[in-house]
């Protein structure tokens, strides 16, 4: 099959549900289906080679060394497609047997859709979903790994254009991360990290750039971990339908149960990339204020917004010699004023190496403006001190309400954070006492400076003056409750 015919065939499986389930829950029961299809193709493929190989021993070919993942007795596709009654019920329990036959690697990939729900699911619905994916043979012969890994991107895709504001939960844009990914520039051997890993795409991404340029990319030790069961499971099946294998996907809230720990301390990457959820407001901040593994180094953030919070765990996360990250933001972190006193700490710490504005609609169904925070605890002699400002708010595509960055975009916005010199009206590279000046504002607008038009100088002149005055006022009041107490 080529890709066309492969993406037509797969979407086929998911417009054989509308109008049963919500449009939002197709990737809980397509996922599975697919990966377990996957699955038992290959497990044929491989039991054919080896009984080629064995002059037809039954035995030899069994082993378990011939084969990726064991597919136990009764739990092969075959055994579902010929059950005509409850087949929601010989669905679960085919799943069920590969995860306990595969503990290490396996063990609830499957997710937990409600296959016996015949309200929902009726043996009928169920059958025809079976055949549809019976049509084609998904191993390797007939779709290589690079295939079918496209053709899984392409179904997180159009699952997020039907899920509306649960998209961001599993979805980041990927021309976005295509950018994090050039400017961390992961190498070979070492160890990449996102603590709100959604579909694993970030991860992912970073093996796929080695392989593009022709690098070990199977040394890359991968780590994510993600609080949704479902997404989770998406995840490590996005991992096993590129053909990678090396990596640790793990379930759980990385705020309240860190996954990743070393000699009782978080484990320590190279290279953190991640798109958390922001300003979320159901979460463990009274635990958060005596953190054992001391991520509350800057202050605990409020309980409306838990920003800082991930940000302070990634920055505690970081190799000390060579840690990096790029992660994606709003921009309200930048400027809010509930979180100053951590920014400035953040700031004096003098790992942020720069700030990259991008425009707006690239969070999933969200009109809001992004911008990657990008760190490094092992900043270039020439960048210590400074911070590097890029406005590209307007390097963008916009389309039916989606945005995306064009390659032309990607490039241009990685050579400036690359060069790290001042681009008038684009870039600006800032002095971190000039940005105590500001109150440890790292507002973009600050700092880039717009067309010196009559009109813009003086617009930004007024916003300096306003907020410089807003500043003092702020002082002033501290001072007057002081001597008041």
């Amino acid at each position: 099959m080529n890709q066309q015919l492969l993406e037509k065939y797969l979407w086929g499986a998911a417009t054989a549900l509308r109008g049963t389930i919500d449009a939002g829950d197709y990737k809980q029961y397509i996922f599975p289906l697919l990966f377990f299809k996957r699955i038992c193709d290959v497990y044929d493929e491989e039991f054919e080679t080896a009984l080629a190989e064995s002059e037809n021993d039954l035995e030899y070919a069994s082993f378990a060394e011939n084969h990726h993942f064991q597919i136990p007795a009764g739990a092969h596709w075959r055994d579902v497609r010929a059950t005509t009654i409850n087949v929601g019920m010989a669905l679960q329990d085919a799943m069920r047997g590969i995860e306990k036959a595969n503990p290490e690697t396996l063990f609830g990939i499957f997710g937990d859709a409600s296959w016996t729900n015949k309200d929902r699911l009726s043996d009928e619905i169920l059958n025809n979903l079976i055949e549809h994916f019976s049509q084609y043979k998904l191993n390797l012969a007939t779709v290589p790994d690079d295939q079918l890994g496209n053709a899984y991107e392409y179904l997180i895709k159009e699952f997020a254009d039907d899920s509306g504001h649960t998209a961001a939960e599993f979805y980041t844009n990927r021309t976005v991360v295509k950018l994090m990914t050039l400017i961390m520039d992961p190498q070979p051997g070492e160890s990449v990290y996102d603590p709100t890993c959604g579909s694993g795409g970030l991860l992912l991404n970073c093996a796929l750039h080695l392989k593009e340029e022709g690098k070990e990319y199977r040394t890359l030790k991968l780590y994510g971990q993600e609080i949704n069961l479902l997404t989770s499971a998406m995840a490590r099946m996005n991992m096993f339908m590129h053909g990678i294998e090396e990596f640790s996907i793990v379930r759980g809230d990385t705020l309240a149960q860190p996954a990743f720990i070393e000699n009782d301390e978080l484990k320590k990457f190279n290279v953190i990339l991640a798109n958390p959820p922001y300003s979320i407001k159901a979460w463990d901040r009274k635990s958060f204020v005596k953190d054992p593994y001391g991520r509350n180094i800057w202050g605990t953030p409020p309980q409306g917004c838990a920003d800082y919070a991930f940000q302070q765990h990634i920055y505690k996360s970081l190799n000390e010699k060579n840690g990096r990250f790029a992660i994606l933001w709003p921009h309200g972190i930048l400027f809010r004023d509930m979180e100053a006193e951590m920014r400035r700490k953040m700031i004096e710490t003098d790992h942020i190496e720069a700030v990259i504005g991008l425009g707006a609609n690239l969070f999933y169904n969200s009109p809001m403006e992004a911008m990657i925070l990008v760190g490094n605890t092992n900043k270039p002699k020439d960048r210590k001190g400074k911070i590097l400002f890029v406005n590209g708010k307007d390097d963008v595509v916009e389309n039916k309400g989606q945005a995306y960055l064009k390659s032309t975009h990607i490039n241009k916005l990685y050579q400036a954070f690359k060069d790290f010199i001042d681009i008038p009206h684009y870039a600006k590279v800032a002095g971190i006492e000039e940005i105590m000046s500001f109150d440890g504002n790292l507002n973009i607008n600050f700092y880039v400076k717009r067309e010196n038009t009559k009109n813009s100088v003086t617009f930004t002149y007024a916003l300096n003056q306003w907020y410089n005055d807003g500043i003092e006022l702020k002082k002033s009041m501290q001072n007057l409750f002081e001597i008041l107490r």
